[in-house]
């Protein structure tokens, strides 16, 4: 079954990858490993990988962040040029006049923050997914992504379209983790979904790291030395 994956870049690394060794993954290898579990004749014959471009200035490790993110971009491109697209949003960086944090909300107590958004993945993911169906690219759509704000696309496609494409959903949540920062898995997503894989467990990850050195016809592409270690 021909299957293409859309990736939510931002919330695969909010849900699995911040403060973890993980980062260096090989898209192809865990969601290969999770789909074939799911159904044997799922075959991957293309990963769209939704993201940004990170910020020097902004990011905690500034441009080695800035660097590193580089790398394992080229790396995904070198290893997988026809299995692997990565389309890009950006960052938007405003000054903004919030409330501050307290209850009951005082909107008239206010304080200036930077405001950090990530511009255009919602939108690039559900026009990607609902282009491809009008194309007949695939026949399973799968989802990478635990943002309500993907729910209208999946609906359009399974009405539009009468049930002729499989609609998976795979919330990019690290299982049994403790860490409750991570939002609750998306049962609007779920509900249009033929099926669900509600985490992803550490073993997966970890066992699906891109290799320390990707030889190339130039310079090697090396895993960042600060990605070698939690951070």
């Amino acid at each position: 079954m021909k299957t293409i994956v859309y990736v939510d870049g931002f919330n695969l690394f909010y849900g699995c990858l911040k403060h973890s060794d993980d980062k260096w993954l090989d898209l192809i290898k865990l969601f290969n490993r999770i789909l074939n579990e799911q159904d044997p004749t799922a075959e991957i014959v293309k990963i769209k990988f939704f993201t940004a471009d990170i910020r020097a200035k902004i990011a905690s490790h500034s441009q080695l962040a800035q660097q590193a993110q580089q790398n394992y971009h080229r790396a995904l491109k070198h290893l997988y040029a026809d299995k692997v697209d990565i389309i890009k949003g950006n960052f938007s960086l405003d000054k903004a006049n919030m409330p501050k944090y307290k209850k009951p909300i005082d909107k008239s107590d206010r304080v200036k923050v930077w405001k950090l958004e990530e511009k255009k993945t919602d939108v690039n993911l559900a026009l990607c997914a609902y282009r491809d169906a009008v194309n007949n690219k695939a026949e399973q759509l799968v989802f990478v992504t635990n943002d309500s704000d993907i729910e209208p696309a999946l609906e359009f496609i399974k009405n539009d379209f009468q049930d002729k494409f499989k609609v998976g959903v795979i919330i990019p949540i690290r299982k049994n983790t403790s860490d409750n920062k991570h939002r609750p898995a998306n049962q609007g997503l779920s509900n249009l979904a033929d099926w669900t894989r509600s985490y992803i467990t550490d073993e997966e990850l970890s066992s699906s790291w891109l290799d320390d050195k990707i030889a190339t016809n130039k310079k090697p592409i090396l895993k960042p030395e600060y990605w070698k270690a939690s951070d």
